[in-house]
């Protein structure tokens, strides 16, 4: 037995001239949701396939509970699932008749298929839809029967490859319901995104992948202390002062200072290094100098960085030539990599 659900060292795939993965190394402890965040084209949806057996690595290793995900692929295959980016039932069957057949092939005998899929019909809240077909259903119940599908024989661990892409808030927030209940079964769960905020949720540990490398890696708290111990975030009454109070706040913080969306808004990173002035201490003094500069501030607030502001620090790093920097893949592989 291991305490990992997943361990890699130095996985890499390579299509043609682009390195989709890049030499990843993984741990990922069982029991747990670990987040995956990257870009389109960071190589995410190659790394799963490859940890599902669906793709043979080019140099490196992955194993699953222990078990090689070459040399041991059946075993590995008994104890996975996979959802992928795309919904995977027919979607001219009902819902019903989609978890039983799904259930027949996995071996179960006709009426264990038909309760198990009453079971999950019932848990995902799709029972009032079961007699419908699949292609009637919207978004948000599509992904959940997809979801259902992968389950219906309690995978050790579940792959879920970027789960709520498109859905509204509503259908995100019960996709990630199903997620949460899943953990609380015993399954880990590996889940693959683009939104900061379903991996600030869901995940106890993240991965955040550029140009098929990790560049970063460990709890939400780890990685927003790794670029800043604070964020300050500062609204105006006169837009026409934005300029000078963003000179004002380099001078006095000397950190990088973002102009937001709203003409009256400025957000600046602090970072404690350099200084024996702590986050808070640094943010008063910058209020102290926007006044002594007759700026009006109208709101001046101090907070951990967003996971957004992490992810964008992280992959400008990349971007730049930073640690983890690589060639820009040329295709979308996660999307258009040849299959196994």
């Amino acid at each position: 037995m291991t305490d990992l659900a997943i361990e890699t060292e130095g996985l890499v795939k390579v299509f043609g001239s682009n390195r989709a993965v890049d030499g990843i190394d993984l741990r990922v402890p069982a029991g747990t949701v670990y987040g995956v965040l990257g870009p389109n084209g960071a190589g995410k949806t190659t790394a799963v396939k490859m940890l599902a057996t669906l793709l043979r690595p080019d140099a490196g290793r992955a194993t699953v509970f222990g078990n090689d995900v070459v040399k041991d692929a059946d075993t590995v295959r008994g104890r996975v699932s996979l959802t992928g980016q795309y919904a995977s039932v027919d979607e001219d069957l009902t819902g019903t008749e989609n978890l039983v057949l799904l259930g027949r092939l996995l071996g179960h005998t006709r009426p264990a298929a038909r309760e198990r899929s009453a079971q999950l019909l019932a848990a995902f809240g799709l029972a009032e839809a079961a007699d419908k077909q699949v292609k009637n259903y919207s978004g948000g119940m599509r992904r959940r029967i997809d979801i259902a599908a992968s389950i219906l024989n309690t995978p050790d661990l579940l792959f879920l490859d970027e789960p709520t892409t498109g859905l509204d808030p509503r259908s995100r927030n019960q996709v990630w319901d199903i997620v949460r209940a899943v953990v609380a079964q015993g399954t880990t769960v590996l889940l693959t995104t683009q939104y900061l905020d379903e991996a600030d949720q869901l995940a106890s540990r993240i991965a955040v992948i550029d140009h098929g490398k990790v560049i970063a890696e460990g709890t939400k708290g780890e990685l927003k202390a790794s670029v800043g111990s604070g964020s300050v975030h500062v609204r105006l009454r006169d837009p026409e002062q934005r300029p000078e109070a963003r000179r004002v706040i380099v001078g006095a913080l000397n950190a990088t200072v973002k102009l937001d969306a709203d003409p009256v808004a400025l957000t600046a990173t602090v970072d404690g290094h350099g200084t024996d002035l702590g986050a808070a201490e640094q943010a008063a003094r910058a209020l102290a100098e926007l006044a002594r500069a007759g700026i009006t501030v109208d709101n001046f607030a101090l907070g951990q960085p967003s996971l957004d502001e992490v992810f964008l620090a992280l992959t400008d790093r990349s971007a730049t030539g930073g640690p983890g920097a690589g060639p820009v893949p040329d295709t979308d592989t996660d999307r258009k990599g040849p299959a196994a």
